[in-house]
């Protein structure tokens, strides 16, 4: 898409979800807390940089773009996984198994929990509804905060914190069973995106506890009702803003002890939060001896080979310039165009300095020596689980 055209659509400066397309088919679909910024953030010079080769390649397909407006960036969130589930863009479901995906799933029990799963561990069990997919965990985390506040209920951590929950009121009375159910049904219709069917629901139910002169109870249901109409989800905004820029870094590291059982691993750093999920180890198969740089440049070519893998935006490597050189040459092989910067470490193996590309060491900081320190730790430790299992042959 060309900025010439992108100018000429009208994107309102309100939450919602937005769509790219080409010839009327949909290519991605997102959120925004400003539709207009969001937007706007695609037809940046520095696209690349931001977003990864992926994404860039998505754009320049793209002849229209569409948007919904809702009320809150809550709504947004939950709209777009509904749409996500619904219209299955490829450039959404590209970078991603669904196995790595999160759902929001409500458990068949006589008193169901509401919680949050992988997608591997979704399949093959029955529930009693299942929403998402949703792409990013942490947001998700945020949302389920804002949705509990306004309708208590149970996880899988309330059977030893029940007691504090209620006294935050973050669960609610298992001994008001109609009470509970009702926030249940309330739940599945806001995942679902009825919202305004929740609140006629909410109404009517005030209604009759007044009617019943069940004062406390229509006074709960009001406070449903004003928290529903006044979303409170300043702390989702700000996530989603960290997370515009959509920074992902990835990290190397080599273990081995004087040669023998080498392996190596591969860490993420997503909105500078660790993404365990996506870790990868590999048995070092090509060098023998203390061969590094040969390791590295080993499970960079392997990784390399998984184009269904979302590329990084950065790549960390422990070392000096020796690791950088054969970081960058494992890259230019494949006509990656990812910068490289090494975590220098002292004597006692404490991070010393950030080299290579310091625009990013300095940008950065903080999540490239978070990824490092996860891929040093990550590799000894599938090291020494490899050493122990050779040991016992």
């Amino acid at each position: 898409m060309k900025r010439e055209i992108f100018k000429k659509f009208n994107i309102p400066n309100k939450p919602g979800v937005y769509s790219f397309k080409k010839n009327g088919r949909i290519l991605y679909i997102g959120k925004a807390t400003s539709l207009r910024d969001r937007t706007r953030s695609y037809m940046s010079k520095g696209l690349f940089d931001m977003r990864g080769p992926i994404v860039e390649k998505m754009v320049a397909e793209a002849d229209k773009i569409d948007w919904i407006v809702t009320d809150s960036v809550l709504e947004a969130l939950i709209l777009e996984a509904n749409l996500i589930k619904k219209h299955q863009p490829y450039y959404n479901t590209k970078e991603k198994s669904d196995k790595s995906f999160n759902y929001v799933v409500i458990t068949k029990e006589k008193l169901p929990k509401v919680v949050i799963l992988r997608g591997k561990n979704v399949k093959h069990r029955v529930f009693n509804k299942i929403y998402g997919p949703y792409p990013n965990s942490s947001q998700l985390r945020e949302a389920m905060k804002i949705v509990r506040r306004i309708f208590p209920f149970l996880d899988d951590k309330s059977k030893n914190y029940l007691e504090f929950y209620q006294q935050i009121n973050l669960a609610p009375d298992i001994n008001d069973q109609e009470m509970y159910l009702q926030n249940i049904k309330n739940i599945k219709l806001f995942f679902a995106g009825k919202k305004k069917k929740v609140l006629q629901n909410l109404k009517k139910q005030m209604l009759a506890y007044a009617k019943e002169r069940k004062f406390e109870k229509a006074s709960e249901v009001k406070r449903q009702i004003f928290a529903l109409n006044h979303i409170n989800d300043v702390a989702l905004i700000k996530n989603d803003n960290v997370t515009s820029s959509n920074f992902r870094i990835e990290a190397y590291d080599i273990a081995h002890m004087g040669g023998k059982n080498m392996v190596g691993v591969l860490t993420v750093v997503e909105n500078g939060m660790a993404s365990k999920s996506e870790y990868k180890k590999f048995k070092i198969r090509t060098q023998s001896g203390t061969n590094d740089t040969g390791a590295l440049a080993e499970v960079l070519s392997r990784r390399l080979l998984h184009r269904e893998w979302q590329y990084p935006n950065l790549v960390v490597v422990d070392g000096s310039t020796a690791q950088i050189n054969t970081a960058k040459y494992a890259l230019m092989k494949e006509r990656a165009e990812i910068p490289v910067v090494a975590v220098v470490k002292d004597e006692r193996h404490k991070p010393r300095e950030i080299i290579g590309d310091t625009e990013y060491g300095l940008k950065y900081k903080k999540e490239i020596l978070l990824a490092n320190s996860e891929a040093h730790r990550f590799a000894i430790s599938y090291h020494k689980n490899m050493r122990a299992k050779n040991f016992l042959r």
